[in-house]
């Protein structure tokens, strides 16, 4: 296939364009700079734009840029370029798809767009697959919008899958900026420890990605492992895995005073999500147990 990446420098993208590779496909990589190397191409996202005719013979898109939700306290600003980031890239994607669809409509095409869990909102310890309905808060409305987004391509018919991503376990990410603390000692768990954490190894992430280019999948996709787990027991396991102790509890008024609005919404919310979609598809997951993708993230640094 021909596969253009968006956000291909990420976390997840950085950890999927080669393997996309390694499977045979041509990637184009959509970057924001002047390009570098042939298979990076600019476009600007902000204004809409993509090189004239790139999608023409593309078989898919995989969207996953946008701005990081937690680098920076939630200001008004920071907050409007979370939003925007992934509203105009899922719209210019979906738009220029839609218009090679146009034109060449014999040609099946996919866009499989990222998404997040925070659709759904805190939804204390029920257990939530994709036909859920939509949280109220921030983080939920930013998903609505951004799953919206889509509409161009899916109205144009081709598949579309929106990627509801949990906690990826990864070096980097929210892992990497936890484990020096629980490293030093000085880990714990959040607030009363009860909120869900629905977390995925790195390689399922991938993986999953890989298989729904192809899997005849549409709407949304919980990319979670089948085991989510409280923010309690995520804590004791990172805690086993780096030998340490986690014995501190961080209240929930100092995340506030430290986070701001980030902290009831990000960090003292959860979701009990599971991968309905994605095992009816017939996906299997190689990590299903906490401490394994824990310490297999753990190992790659």
């Amino acid at each position: 296939m021909k596969i253009a990446v968006t956000g291909s420098s990420g976390l997840i993208g950085s950890a999927l364009v080669p393997l996309l590779v390694a499977d045979g496909h041509e990637v184009l990589r959509l970057v924001r700079r002047t390009p570098r190397t042939a298979d990076e191409h600019r476009w600007e996202p902000a204004h809409r734009r993509l090189p004239p005719g790139l999608f023409d013979d593309v078989d898919a898109v995989v969207n996953l840029a946008g701005v990081g939700v937690a680098d920076h306290r939630w200001t008004a600003a920071h907050k409007q370029a979370v939003l925007s980031s992934r509203v105009d890239a899922t719209t210019t994607v979906s738009e220029a798809l839609a218009a090679a669809a146009s034109a060449d409509p014999g040609r099946e095409r996919v866009l499989l767009s990222a998404s997040a869990v925070g659709y759904y909102g805190d939804t204390g310890d029920r257990v939530v697959e994709e036909s859920a309905p939509a949280g109220s808060d921030f983080l939920a409305d930013v998903c609505v919008a951004w799953e919206a987004a889509t509409a161009p391509a899916v109205d144009a018919g081709i598949r579309v899958a929106t990627l509801r991503t949990g906690l990826v376990l990864a070096r980097g990410g929210l892992l990497g900026r936890l484990a020096p603390l629980f490293k030093l000692g000085v880990g714990g768990k959040l607030g009363n420890g009860r909120q869900y954490m629905p977390w995925i190894s790195l390689a399922d992430e991938v993986d999953a990605i890989r298989f729904l280019l192809t899997a005849p999948v549409s709407g949304p996709v919980n990319l979670t492992a089948p085991t989510p787990v409280t923010n309690a027991e995520f804590t004791a396991a990172l805690a086993d895995v780096v030998h340490r102790p986690a014995l501190l509890t961080v209240p929930g008024i100092a995340l506030q005073v430290v986070l701001g609005e980030f902290a009831r919404v990000g960090a003292l919310a959860g979701q009990r999500a599971v991968p309905a979609a994605l095992e009816a598809a017939g996906y299997r997951f190689s990590v299903t147990d906490l401490r394994a993708a824990l310490a297999q993230a753990h190992a790659k640094g």
